[in-house]
């Protein structure tokens, strides 16, 4: 029995789906959850605005994180810079710590190729 809890997360800077393997005896990979980040709202001032971005991101990475309950295994994907980002939140978490990790860029996909390109990478 593999005792690998793998994940994949492909993201954005305000979306977010995590893929990781059901609870059945197969441990087949879906799509465990989509998550939606909040834009920051201009009003009073770059400073406020940049405080407001930096605790959403915060909020955000927080809300993926808790969809990687015993995470061994994570591989980060996305079209900017923001997975390298996440990583790095994991990475000065403690419950993270012994994570293992990889990033790549793509381009956002459907759900099925998305559970495919994971499938690939954990094979």
């Amino acid at each position: 029995m593999n005792n690998q809890k793998q994940f994949g997360v492909w993201m954005d800077t305000l979306n977010a789906t995590v893929v990781g393997s059901d609870n059945s005896e197969t441990g087949s990979l879906t799509v465990l959850a989509h998550i939606k980040g909040e834009e920051a709202s201009p009003g009073s001032g770059n400073k406020n605005l940049n405080n407001q971005k930096i605790m959403l991101q915060a909020k955000f990475f927080k809300e993926i994180a808790t969809h990687l309950q015993n995470a061994t295994h994570l591989h980060a994907t996305g079209t900017g810079q923001v997975q390298e980002q996440f990583l790095h939140y994991l990475a000065e978490t403690p419950q993270f710590k012994n994570l293992e990790t990889t990033e790549s860029t793509a381009n956002r996909m459907s759900d099925e190729r998305l559970v495919e390109f994971f499938a690939e990478k954990f094979n």
